[in-house]
C-alpha cells in the first residue's frame, strides 16, 4: 500500500545501551537506568523497559562527562563499533580542557624552598651546631 506508513520500531532502554556500546553489559546498563543518570527527551527515567526509539534524545551521565545522543535506529544486535556508532548521532558538548599538570603534580601543593623536612646534610650541620659529635 501506498499510503501506509512504517511505525517507529521502539527497543528497550538497557538493550539500545549494550547495542549501541554505551556500557559493557544490559546488567550494568540497568544499574545505570535505575540511579537515575539517564534522560529520554530531557524526562528522567529509572526503568530499564522505557521504550526508545529513532528521534528520541538521550542525556546521560556516563564515565564522568554528559553525553548527549539522538537516536537514529534501535539496532538489531550488539554488533562492530562502526555499527554501534551508526545507531546514534552524538551532540554532546565538547570535552572541557584538563590542565597541563599530571594529578600528582596537582595533589602537591606548593612550598617555600627550605620549607618542610631537612635533608640528611642539613640535619647534620644541626647536629654539629647542637655539638653533637657522633662521628
Amino acid at each position: 500500500m501506498a499510503g501506509t506508513v512504517e511505525p517507529v520500531r521502539k527497543e528497550r532502554l538497557d538493550k539500545f545501551l549494550f547495542f549501541s556500546r554505551a556500557l559493557k553489559s544490559r546488567t550494568l546498563a540497568q544499574k545505570v537506568i535505575e540511579t537515575g543518570a539517564i534522560r529520554v527527551n530531557s524526562e528522567r527515567t529509572e526503568r530499564s523497559d522505557h521504550k526508545v526509539g529513532a528521534g528520541d534524545v538521550l542525556t546521560m551521565s556516563l564515565h564522568g562527562r554528559i553525553v548527549v545522543w539522538r537516536i537514529r535506529d534501535c539496532g538489531t544486535r550488539r554488533g562492530p563499533a562502526t555499527e554501534a556508532q551508526s545507531l546514534y548521532e552524538d551532540l554532546s558538548p565538547p570535552a572541557l580542557p584538563k590542565a597541563d599538570l599530571s594529578p600528582y603534580q596537582a595533589a602537591i601543593a606548593p612550598r617555600a624552598e627550605g620549607a618542610g623536612r631537612p635533608t640528611k646534610k642539613e640535619r647534620r650541620e644541626t647536629d654539629k651546631l647542637r655539638g653533637g659529635d657522633d662521628e
